[in-house]
């Protein structure tokens, strides 16, 4: 991964984070090198749905080249779910399946508009690339799948449900 010039890096460390934004500014900044590939995502999931994306990729400035990836299931799989099925299961199931067929859509570069927030700017990015891939939209992100979910964010729920009542 070093050859390749990976940014490796602790979410939950704060002075990691802002390392990894200076290096992404740094990169972007230099023309000569080749843009950076992110999955603003953090996780995968079962294909029908565009998660909560991370703000520090839309912290750096720079242009946004959206690209929506889906995957195909007809002939096999891609998503693993970690909670029914071992690594050893996943890697069996993919390479005893037909192919694994992927549809990808380059669309349109995208800027952070003036005024725009980063948060605002990455769900702006997540809604093109939801509608191109025909998948829905969600607001958490994908640490739910693995974790509890906050009592905080239930109760935010909790409210906004009543207030619909």
């Amino acid at each position: 991964m070093q050859i390749t010039q990976h940014v490796i890096f602790e979410r939950s460390e704060m002075k990691d984070r802002h390392l990894v934004r200076k290096k992404i500014r740094e990169h972007i900044a230099d023309k000569a090198k080749l843009p950076i590939l992110i999955f603003p995502e953090g996780t995968c999931i079962n294909n029908t749905s565009v998660m909560m994306f991370k703000k520090g990729s839309f912290e750096v400035g720079g242009t946004i080249h959206p690209v929506a990836i889906k995957y195909d299931p007809r002939f096999g799989d891609a998503f693993w779910n970690s909670t029914k099925h071992s690594v050893m299961t996943y890697a069996f199931n993919v390479l005893t399946s037909w192919a694994i067929v992927c549809n990808v859509w380059y669309l349109p570069p995208m800027v952070q508009e003036e005024e725009e927030d980063a948060v605002h700017f990455a769900n702006r990015v997540k809604a093109v690339i939801a509608a191109r891939g025909g998948m829905s939209v969600l607001p958490w992100d994908g640490g739910l799948k693995r974790e509890k979910v906050k009592e905080s964010f239930k109760e935010e729920q909790q409210k906004k449900y009543c207030q619909i009542v």
